[in-house]
């Protein structure tokens, strides 16, 4: 630790709100926990959770990230890193190693803790822009599958299919063997059929209930705009179908609990199940992506590269609700 500097540069927030609350400052380097790690973070991408947390929007999540202002003020989650120091109950990992996972605190910094358990290592061949792309968004896809129990021949329709859980659930999807059917903008659809759905329609002018969907015509729905009536999601798919709920609109107060709680009731004796989904942090299921995208059969669609100078704007274009893939701030080279 001598050899590391005491300060660094981070993105910081002292209270809630729009992207302007997020400024550049010099803060201190963290110190590493027994079973933590710290990194020198090259790249980092952005998710919808860090525009929860920098809005403190639903108002429910001030009980676990700070009732006034973020108990970290960094925001950042994915990470592409380089180990420099190790806890002293870490044995996974050592001081060079390349890794890629979660960064709870904090990844639009120079420097970020993260518990070991939510890392792997990077292989050399996998560039720091994909990897930093994969843990939050593919892991969800990922275990949104799982839930499900996508397999082959079944026929899956994502919803909200062009974002960045979208594009990973469309991919693995296919990748499994189902057939993929997807909602998404319009300007979209070119991008999500070469990522492996064979059909698309635009989220405007195409919704649950429309003919051209049908009724009873899927064995697995994957929800992540959250939009559409629970009913009209239950009557998409056959008896014994499944639809995910990845995310979902609420009150302010809330958010989408009241709908899964909703959910969880229409489920209780029907065919039709309604599966809310609490995405975590699993190193089987990163590894897995890792090794996919090493192989080239998984490659997150990368909207944009944005500098760490940028990182206010990356945020405002994320808090704009329209990213396509995933955004990616490099941090250090």
């Amino acid at each position: 630790m001598n050899s590391l500097p005491t300060t660094m540069s981070a993105w910081c927030q002292q209270q809630y709100g729009g992207p302007g609350v997020v400024t550049r400052a010099q803060v201190d380097v963290p110190n590493v926990g027994r079973d933590e790690v710290l990194l020198r973070i090259h790249a980092t991408s952005l998710n919808a959770g860090d525009i929860y947390v920098m809005r403190g929007e639903p108002l429910i999540l001030r009980a676990a990230f700070g009732f006034r202002r973020p108990k970290e003020p960094v925001r950042g989650m994915d990470a592409a890193a380089t180990v420099v120091a190790v806890g002293e109950r870490v044995t996974q990992f050592s001081v060079g190693d390349e890794v890629v996972g979660e960064a709870p605190g904090g990844a639009f910094a120079e420097y970020a803790v993260s518990p070991a358990s939510r890392l792997v290592h990077r292989p050399a061949e996998l560039d720091v822009i994909v990897a930093a792309a994969l843990p939050l968004a593919g892991g969800t896809a990922w275990q949104a599958l799982d839930r499900a129990g996508v397999s082959a021949g079944q026929r899956v329709l994502v919803i909200g299919a062009s974002g960045g859980v979208g594009t990973f659930a469309v991919q693995l999807s296919a990748q499994r063997g189902a057939e993929v059917w997807a909602l998404c903008g319009e300007r979209n659809r070119p991008l999500v059929e070469s990522l492996g759905a064979t059909t698309t329609f635009d989220y405007k002018k195409v919704q649950p209930g429309a003919t051209e969907l049908g009724e009873a015509e899927f064995d697995v729905v994957i929800d992540i705009a959250g939009t559409t009536k629970l009913r009209a999601l239950q009557r998409l798919v056959r008896d014994g179908g499944k639809v995910v709920l990845v995310s979902g609109e609420g009150g302010r107060l809330v958010g989408p609990l009241a709908r899964l709680a909703a959910a969880s009731i229409l489920s209780v004796g029907s065919k039709r199940k309604l599966l809310p989904l609490a995405a975590v942090a699993n190193q089987d299921t990163l590894n897995s992506l890792v090794a996919l995208a090493v192989a080239g059969s998984l490659a997150p669609p990368i909207e944009r590269v944005w500098s760490f100078e940028e990182v206010d704007a990356a945020l405002a274009h994320a808090d704009n609700g329209h990213t396509v893939g995933k955004t990616v701030v490099t941090v250090a080279g």
